[in-house]
């Protein structure tokens, strides 16, 4: 069977599956495949002053990251809502990493301008290279940068354009989305919107022992003294109806479908073993056990049941007792 491609939103082009997606979920589990996300934004960050400058703008802690050692860092908005995220690496010399398709532009030159005297260089390389999911039982060759994945057995990989294809069990994004949905790993701009702070989606890329970085004071003050006012979850979708929730539609109580909207809708997919799976937002006071609601683009209504990702009772244990 032929590939079926991705026909439409900022995926369009990938592969969607190469004819069994539950095959290439398995593949990718087993560490057999490989999985082409050639439309993410790759970046370089060169200089000997790289990972301090970092370190002192993002949300992570990277002026001692290991050589090798994958890390993710969030650009935070003055008041601590989530506007880039790089997915790194540093190989000793220069600090490379992927972010979301169409970010790679305005996360090159928002960081070029904070340069001022630092030693460093940012470039996007993201004509040179493209990224490749990559099992950890494919061989790689010598010298190719690579980074652990948050999503199955595997690396994910800064490979030449002009290179050949890598071998392995050929996967398609299907199989790579059902699975990072399962992991609980949010996209950035597809999980997210522009009021989420890191907080709400677990802290995803960001370090809580480390100096000021902007938004940091946002950060701080939801962990020690408040609680996220969303909170990430896992949707177990009722499998019963042959249908995806639509990206960005409301979340309602399933006890009250007509009630006032309690979140928004982010990435789903059909795992080979959960079934029809989401991620979503809610407001942090839905109770944990109740089931929710949510409607397809044909306006079908489809049942969830919630996973618990982000605990909404966080920052409770270090909430002072006042009086």
């Amino acid at each position: 069977m032929a590939a079926v491609r991705v026909t439409e939103g900022p995926d369009a082009g990938l592969v969607w599956h190469h004819g069994d997606p539950v095959a290439e979920q398995r593949a990718m589990e087993s560490g057999r495949a490989v999985v082409d996300l050639g439309n993410r934004g790759v970046l370089s960050v060169s200089g000997p002053d790289r990972l301090t400058w970092l370190h002192s703008l993002t949300s992570q802690h990277l002026e001692a990251l290991p050589t090798g050692e994958a890390t993710v860092a969030l650009v935070l908005s003055p008041t601590g809502h989530v506007e880039h995220v790089l997915h790194g690496v540093d190989d000793g010399e220069t600090f490379w990493a992927w972010t979301e398709p169409g970010m790679v532009g305005d996360l090159v030159a928002w960081l070029d301008r904070m340069r001022f005297m630092m030693r460093v260089e940012v470039s996007d390389r993201s004509d040179e290279l493209r990224l490749v999911w990559v099992g950890d039982k494919v061989p790689l060759p010598d010298g190719v940068v690579a980074r652990r994945s948050l999503v199955g057995a595997g690396r994910e990989v800064f490979w030449p354009r002009d290179a050949g294809v890598l071998e392995g069990a050929p996967a398609g994004l299907w199989a790579h989305e059902a699975l990072r949905i399962a992991a609980g790993v949010p996209r950035i701009g597809a999980d997210t919107d522009h009021r989420t702070i890191p907080n709400e989606i677990g802290l995803l890329g960001t370090h809580l022992d480390k100096g000021c970085y902007r938004g940091q004071e946002t950060v701080a003050r939801v962990h020690t003294l408040g609680r996220p006012p969303r909170r990430l979850v896992q949707l177990l979708l009722d499998g019963s109806v042959d249908a995806l929730p639509t990206q960005g539609s409301e979340v309602h109580l399933a006890a009250d479908p007509d009630g006032r909207s309690v979140g928004v809708v982010g990435t789903s997919a059909r795992h080979h073993e959960l079934g029809p799976i989401g991620l979503a937002l809610v407001k942090r006071n839905v109770e944990t056990s109740s089931d929710l609601l949510v409607r397809s683009g044909e306006g079908e209504a489809i049942t969830a049941g919630q996973e618990v990702l982000v605990d909404p009772e966080v920052g409770l244990h270090v909430r002072p007792r006042l009086g």
